[in-house]
């Protein structure tokens, strides 16, 4: 797996998951979608983590700096 995410892109996605978390536990967001958006905060997370969106291969983005 090639990385092919940039800093920006995971403290974007970092974020998004920890907001996500904070109102599912907070009650504000509950149900089936509490839990699909709680999954997509876990997924957010685990392509934080590796650096690596499958994503982004499928449509050739790439979001990490070129090293020259």
């Amino acid at each position: 797996m090639k990385k092919n995410m940039g800093a920006v892109d995971k403290t974007v996605r970092i974020i998004i998951a920890a907001i996500v978390a904070g109102l599912y536990y907070a009650g504000t967001i509950s149900g089936t979608l509490g839990i699909v958006l709680l999954v997509l905060a876990g997924v957010f997370v685990l392509t934080s983590l590796v650096s690596f969106c499958p994503l982004y291969t499928l449509f050739g983005i790439s979001t990490c700096p070129n090293k020259q």
